[in-house]
């Protein structure tokens, strides 16, 4: 087998750890009801400890992710990952509580904070920097499959068999991961791991960690910061958990309104993979700019047809148009860029800083969802999102540096 087809292959086994989150995540937006009816939750438990449970855990396991990643390797890290993927889904499946069911959600989320530590990272380092854009993006390609199998799922299952159909949604995450988790075991460890480990101390590792908020990365933290935040606060995250609640709102029933959902995910599938085309063509820069301006266009037509009371089907349409813009936008570089952007010796804390941010934010905005539904009228919360698009746009023209086609030691050199 070829150097190159190697690569490959190690590369699609590592991004089923996105596949993975991206399910995992995504399937409450289904069954999210179906449990509040089971146990009767108010919204602000509901939010916190049903929708977005798993976001927190995320948080807790990017932020702590740097360490299995950097001590003990990338491959190790994604074994833990896959592992603790398996026990979440069979517990969640098998709840009894609404306290069972979120501490299970909980530990789901950690395996996907790992993963997204842990298999950015080692795609970064096993990829040539010619091909490294759309090699990295088999990650958030893999992530935006699983959202998608997560809808389909959803609206197959709505009303056929009974009330218990969210326990199977939840268990089948537990499956894949199996699979997953027989296949980790066969790729090789990141040679650049392997060779700088052979080379540095453990007692320089450990400063190199203590150096990433020295002052010398300052820059690289403020734009991976930046970059973040915008992701999150572009509205994704809310519309992807509450996409079909919205468009319910808007007008649409609930088996159209899942079936909205559906068509959010192939939408958002197919914008990736034009991403994943132009992201080694065009660099990271221009697609922020072209993804930059489609949130605003789309974001201010959702308000706008929410304000006008307009026709569903408009805000759909511009919904839709939204996930487009995102997906070969902020979707198709952010978890590239992140990867690119940090030293060696300090990538993987780096790349729990920023994930671990990401889901800070994202889990706020899950966590707040049904609140704002409740106490903001549409128009104003899409609104909202559209003039921080605005400032996403200024940050990308005066702040973002672009990654394409350096290679990551020579970056290293120009960054820090």
């Amino acid at each position: 087998m070829a150097k190159g087809d190697r690569v490959f292959r190690c590369v699609m086994i590592v991004s089923l750890t996105g596949f993975l989150s991206g399910f995992d995540s995504i399937v409450i937006s289904g069954i999210n009801l179906s449990v509040r009816q089971l146990w009767n939750t108010s919204d602000w438990f509901h939010g916190a400890f049903i929708v977005s449970i798993a976001l927190w855990g995320s948080i807790a396991g990017a932020l702590a992710g740097g360490y299995p990643t950097e001590r003990w390797g990338r491959k190790a890290a994604l074994l833990l990952a896959g592992g603790l993927f398996i026990v979440a889904s069979a517990g969640s499946a098998l709840s009894v509580s609404p306290y069972m069911f979120s501490a299970f959600r909980f530990l789901g989320g950690m395996a996907s904070g790992i993963g997204s530590i842990a298999a950015p990272t080692y795609i970064a380092e096993v990829s040539d920097a010619r091909d490294r854009g759309k090699l990295g993006m088999l990650f958030q390609t893999q992530l935006v499959a699983g959202i998608l199998l997560a809808y389909i799922s959803n609206y197959l299952l709505a009303g056929a068999g009974g009330p218990g159909n969210w326990r199977l949604m939840a268990g089948a995450t537990g499956v894949i991961a199996l699979l997953y988790l027989l296949l980790a075991f066969s790729i090789p460890e990141s040679p650049r791991w392997q060779m700088r480990t052979q080379v540095v101390s453990a007692q320089s590792s450990r400063s190199g960690d203590a150096g990433l908020f020295s002052g010398k990365y300052s820059k690289i933290l403020l734009v991976t910061l930046l970059m973040v935040f915008f992701n999150q606060f572009s509205g994704i995250s809310f519309v992807l958990f509450y996409g079909p609640q919205v468009l319910k709102q808007a007008g649409l029933d609930m088996s159209q309104s899942l079936l909205g959902g559906v068509s959010i995910g192939v939408v958002n599938l197919l914008a990736t993979f034009a991403g994943m085309y132009f992201i080694d063509r065009v660099g990271r820069r221009r697609l922020m700019f072209v993804g930059s301006a489609g949130y605003i266009l789309s974001l201010s037509m959702i308000a706008l047809g929410m304000f006008a009371n307009w026709p569903a089907g408009f805000v759909l349409l511009f919904m839709l148009g939204f996930i487009f813009s995102h997906a070969i936008g902020q979707g198709a570089v952010i978890w590239v860029f992140i990867a690119e952007i940090f030293p060696a010796r300090v990538r993987a804390f780096g790349q729990a800083w920023g994930s671990g941010m990401l889901n800070v934010f994202a889990g706020m905005i899950t966590l707040l969802g049904t609140v704002l539904i409740h106490q903001f009228p549409g128009w104003a919360i899409f609104g909202g999102f559209a003039f921080l698009m605005v400032l996403q746009l200024l940050f990308v023209a005066w702040l973002m540096p672009e990654t394409k086609g350096v290679p990551l030691e020579e970056m290293e050199e120009q960054l820090s």
